[in-house]
């Protein structure tokens, strides 16, 4: 019980958990980090008394010209500025229907941005405030990478007998490589339905045709097991540091799930122990974690759900009642303190933001907006017109899914 009981205080309400410090960068270089990338400008102090109200004069100087996009997991003093708050998917969408906003500000990911580029208009620009914004988990599957692993899978044999699964988490490339092999992407809301689709284009669940599901092995594996009735056995996991993946042919042919080696490093770190002290601290608590959690830990929990899934729970939950939530700690946050009336914790008392979703705050915001507002373009995304439009075919595959 010592481990979480800082997560909990004499009137049950939430406790802010430890947390590792957030690299700011943009100021200077910083080659080792993800992008290895550094601002063209400079930065505003984070300590600026003014910050605030730069913000508001830029946002307000741009008007109707700019439409700004903030992801669950962003900082507040950054979603303080969004016109619409959501997961990457319902931000892409949302950018895709206000052709008029001359420029798209996305305070996300890189993979997030790009998505926003292929689905609005060749007129607007979709700026990215920090290019260091990257995600861990999009840039464990590389498309060299990928191709590689398809080049495995036709050697064996069942190329022919696959079909590629890619989640909204990974970048335009492999969206487009999905798109080229007559797959679809997936957002963790609907993996269920994509993965059922992709099944039944090779024989059904019940066949012997296989899904590549990339890059977040867990999801791909709590989705088949939990929700499709496959068993544990009928997935492997494609390692493209290891020689064919470190699997053999045989693997391949008996496999029905070939799950991509990669995690999200934020939900990757939630354990099974993290559920079990929850419980013995807070008796009768309710446990909700992301998909993209290991597969004891969604085993262990009450429910399993998306960003969007996880609000609405909380929305719809009895007054008085305890919840312990396994996601990025933004969004918990948040979530506790639109909902006073109930007891709200995070799973893991140790684990820190989402580190790359963070790059993005309120100095980077300002500096773009400001930037915008004297005529510059900075931090453009733009994808390559033939991932652009392969991509879109994958993209577009999605939206024809039931359910959508």
């Amino acid at each position: 019980m010592g481990r979480v009981s800082t997560l909990l205080n004499e009137t049950s309400t939430f406790v802010e958990p430890a947390s590792s410090p957030l690299l700011l960068l943009g100021q200077g270089r910083d080659l080792a980090s993800e992008r290895g990338v550094e601002c063209t400008g400079a930065l505003p102090s984070p300590s600026d008394p003014d910050l605030v109200e730069r913000a508001r004069a830029a946002r307000a100087a741009l008007g109707d010209r700019a439409f700004v996009l903030g992801h669950h997991y962003q900082r507040d003093e950054v979603i303080d500025f969004a016109d619409v708050t959501g997961d990457s998917f319902k931000l892409a969408q949302s950018a895709a229907a206000r052709p008029e906003a001359e420029f798209v500000i996305f305070c996300g990911v890189h993979f997030m941005a790009e998505s926003a580029d292929i689905l609005t208009a060749d007129s607007q620009q979709v700026v990215l405030p920090d290019m260091a914004a990257g995600c861990s988990m999009a840039d464990m599957a590389e498309i060299s990478q990928v191709e590689e692993a398809w080049a495995v899978l036709e050697d064996a044999g069942v190329a022919a007998d696959t079909i590629p699964v890619t989640y909204m988490n990974s970048t335009a490339a492999i969206k487009a490589f999905t798109g080229r092999h007559g797959g679809t992407v997936c957002t963790s809301s609907n993996a269920q339905v994509a993965l059922r689709w992709a099944f039944d284009k090779v024989g059904g669940v019940e066949g012997t045709g296989k899904v590549l599901f990339m890059p977040d092995q867990h999801l791909g594996r709590n989705t088949a097991v939990l929700q499709l009735g496959m068993s544990l056995d009928d997935c492997v996991v494609f390692d493209p540091r290891k020689p064919d993946g470190g699997l053999t042919a045989d693997e391949l042919r008996d496999a029905r799930m070939i799950l991509w080696r990669g995690h999200c490093s934020v939900h990757g770190r939630f354990s099974e122990r993290n559920v079990t002290d929850i419980r013995a601290a807070v008796p009768g608590i309710n446990v909700l974690v992301h998909p993209e959690c290991k597969h004891e830990v969604v085993n262990a929990a009450d429910m399993v759900g998306s960003t969007e899934y996880i609000i609405k729970a909380l929305e719809n939950a009895e007054p008085g009642s305890s919840w312990a939530i396994g996601t990025e700690l933004n969004l918990v946050r948040r979530v506790a303190a639109a909902h006073p009336d109930k007891q709200v914790h995070y799973l893991d008392s140790t684990v820190c933001f989402c580190s790359t979703m963070n790059r993005i705050d309120l100095p980077h915001l300002v500096w773009a907006m400001e930037s915008l507002v004297e005529g510059r373009v900075v931090n453009r995304i733009v994808v390559d017109a033939d991932d652009a439009h392969w991509a879109q075919v994958a993209l577009d595959q999605m939206l024809a899914l039931p359910g959508i």
